[in-house]
């Protein structure tokens, strides 16, 4: 999915790129934008695509309405008509693109095809067009080699789901300039989230973190030290998270998270411990992996990974 936001209330153009296993994350970061105020252009191959997605945003800013304007559905009624005004949709992402100045890609986790996409892009983007990537695991300077603009690109990696997670990874890479990193943080808190800066390594902060404890309890699991459903239970009671590292990996997405694993292996697995067979179901939604799961199939053959693709 492709959406373009140009120059009309704030300073900023977005180019936005997506694809099913983003989907999610730039869904909402849509409607963020547009309830912020900023002008939105979806663009993507199809219209009835555009269409479906222009639905999704108007049902998730009635069940935001309903918590946001309680007590003042009238408000709440102008507050998704506002918003729903500043977004219009596109089939042609070349057509638009030449009045954006900020570009964000979040196409699957591939550096080859990012690469291809921001290759094209450069060719019709304005000189001074910032672009960003919002992989999770991928490193950015490697994508800003890619175009003719390595001082104007960066990293701003959104969390799902966008309307409530307040974090924005902004990340700099060695030729990223003092300007365009700011441009990015000044974005981020436009659109109302808090940003925190990393430098272009592996897994940036959350994830160089959080991989290897979802790692580990695949790893518990498969010993037979616990049930994956203890494994949940204690760590939402006993250290207080949200999710288990169980109910995250699905909720994140098996695939996803093996394109994370895969880009830091070397920081992730180590020696003989060299977890295997998470290639041979990524094509699988995440939950239908869960689910087979319970139907006795190995977790060796579900949820561990391994350096190959």
């Amino acid at each position: 999915m492709l959406g373009i936001l140009p120059v009309y209330r704030n300073q900023y153009g977005w180019l936005f790129c997506d694809t099913d296993v983003e989907f999610l994350v730039f869904f909402f970061t849509f409607q963020v934008a547009a309830a912020s105020g900023h002008t939105v252009v979806l663009v993507d191959q199809s219209d009835e695509i555009l269409k479906k997605s222009t639905k999704g945003i108007e049902e998730s800013l009635k069940r935001v309405t309903k918590k946001k304007f309680a007590d003042k559905p009238e408000a709440g009624a102008e507050f998704i008509k506002k918003t729903l005004k500043n977004l219009t949709t596109s089939t042609d992402a070349a057509s638009v693109v030449h009045s954006t100045d900020l570009v964000i890609e979040a196409i699957v986790e591939n550096l080859e095809v990012k690469n291809e996409l921001f290759k094209t892009l450069d060719k019709f983007a304005p000189e001074h067009t910032i672009f960003a990537s919002n992989t999770s695991s991928l490193q950015i300077t490697k994508m800003a080699n890619a175009t003719t603009r390595q001082d104007r690109f960066g990293g701003l990696h959104f969390f799902n789901p966008v309307p409530m997670m307040k974090l924005v990874e902004v990340i700099k890479t060695p030729m990223t300039s003092q300007k365009t990193f700011e441009s990015l943080v000044d974005f981020s808190k436009a659109v109302g989230k808090s940003p925190v800066s990393c430098k272009d390594t592996p897994g940036f902060i959350v994830n160089r973190l959080l991989v290897p404890y979802m790692m580990e309890a695949v790893r518990l699991f498969e010993r037979g030290d616990a049930s994956k459903e203890d494994i949940d239970v204690a760590m939402k009671l006993g250290a207080g998270y949200p999710m288990g590292p169980f109910e995250l990996l699905d909720y994140v997405g098996l695939d996803t998270s093996k394109y994370i694993i895969d880009a830091g292996a070397h920081l992730y697995i180590s020696g003989a411990d060299h977890p295997l067979g998470m290639k041979h179901v990524v094509r699988l939604p995440s939950r239908a992996c869960m689910e087979a799961t319970a139907h006795s199939l190995s977790m060796k053959s579900i949820l561990l990974f391994s350096h190959s693709a």
